[in-house]
Order: C-alpha cells, then structure tokens, then sequence
C-alpha cells in the first residue's frame, strides 16, 4: 500500500504562510483525488481541501481563499500553500485520498502564534 510522508510544518505567527508537501509512494497517486486533513488539539480529523486527478478543487468555507492545494502527479506529491494563518489553524495535518482509505502518515505539526 502506498505510504505518505508530509513535510513543510512549523511555528508560524499569525498572518504568515506556510507550504506543506505530501510525498506518495506507489501508482495509484495519479488516479486518487487527494485531500488535505487537519487535527487540531482536542477536535476530530476534518477534511479540509480536495484535489481530483484533473486538478479540480474544492476547499472547506473556513480555509477558503486562504488556502490553495495543488499537485504534482509526475512528483506523486500533493501541496499546500497555506496563508493569512491564524491561530484557529493550529493543527497536525495530514493529506490521503478523498476517501482516506490509505494509512495515515505521521503528518506534520502547524502551531499558529497570536
């Protein structure tokens, strides 16, 4: 089964960007719609942005304009440039497919000062 590794977190101050990496091994990256998850302390996993195979997107209304995932299907590596942070963006996030039928990796730490 393919494993994901996503990089590129950090501390960050309100107001500032970040750009996380996913790197997918294995083929089936390509024909997956993929999807960036987040977790913050104390809440559920949500989904908070999708990205099909043709690069069609679609984004939670609480990242909406701030947020933009894109992909590189020749790198097996989905992005996202995450700006106008704030602090309710403080989370561990993660990306899988839409259906989120691959193993978690260990995602990567977003901490969003005030």
């Amino acid at each position: 089964q393919a494993q994901l590794v996503e990089s590129g977190g950090g501390l960050v101050q309100a107001g500032g960007s970040l750009r996380l990496s996913c790197a997918a091994s294995g083929s089936i990256f390509s024909i997956n719609t993929m999807g960036w998850y987040r977790q913050a302390p104390g809440k559920q996993r949500e989904l908070v942005t999708t990205i099909t195979s043709s690069g069609s997107t679609r984004y939670a209304d609480s990242v909406k304009g701030r947020f933009t995932i894109s992909r590189d299907n020749s790198k097996n590596t989905v992005y996202l440039q995450m700006n106008s942070l704030n602090p309710e963006d403080t989370a561990v996030y993660y990306c899988n497919t839409a259906t989120a039928y691959l193993c978690w990796g260990q995602g990567t730490q977003v901490p969003v000062s005030s």
